[in-house]
C-alpha cells in the first residue's frame, strides 16, 4: 500500500470527488478530473502488461483522448494510437514519459489512488 500523502489526499477530497457520494459518482469525478486535467497528446510507456490490453511492458504510445466508456473507481480508460488505429487502454498501465506537469500529477493521483 502506498504510504498516505496529505496533500494528494486533500486535492482527491476536495477537487475530484467533491459532493460525490455514492461509487458511481466518485468515479465520475475522477473520470472528470482526469479529462480536464490532462494535456492531450502525450508520450506515455507502458509499466505493466494487463490481461484488457495489448500493450507490451517498455512500449511507448500517444495518449490522445478519454474514450466514451463507463468509469469505474477501479479502471479508468485513456484512448492511445497503437499499430495505426486509436484504442482504449487502462491508465494505470502508463506512465507518462513526455508530458505537462499537471498531466503527471493526475496520472500520479490516480495510480496513488489506486495503490490505497
Amino acid at each position: 500500500m502506498a504510504q498516505r500523502d496529505e496533500e494528494r489526499e486533500e486535492r482527491i477530497k476536495t477537487e475530484i470527488i467533491v459532493d460525490a457520494y455514492t461509487r458511481e459518482e466518485q468515479a465520475v469525478g475522477w473520470k472528470i478530473y482526469l479529462e480536464e486535467t490532462m494535456d492531450f497528446p502525450f508520450e506515455a510507456r507502458c509499466i505493466e502488461e494487463r490481461e484488457v490490453s495489448p500493450l507490451s511492458e517498455s512500449e511507448t504510445v500517444q495518449v490522445v483522448g478519454i474514450p466514451q466508456t463507463e468509469p469505474s473507481l477501479r479502471q479508468q480508460f485513456v484512448a492511445v494510437e497503437w499499430n495505426g488505429s486509436e484504442l482504449g487502454v487502462p491508465l494505470r498501465q502508463l506512465e507518462p514519459v513526455e508530458a505537462s506537469e499537471d498531466t503527471k500529477q493526475a496520472i500520479a493521483d490516480w495510480h496513488y489512488k489506486l495503490n490505497r
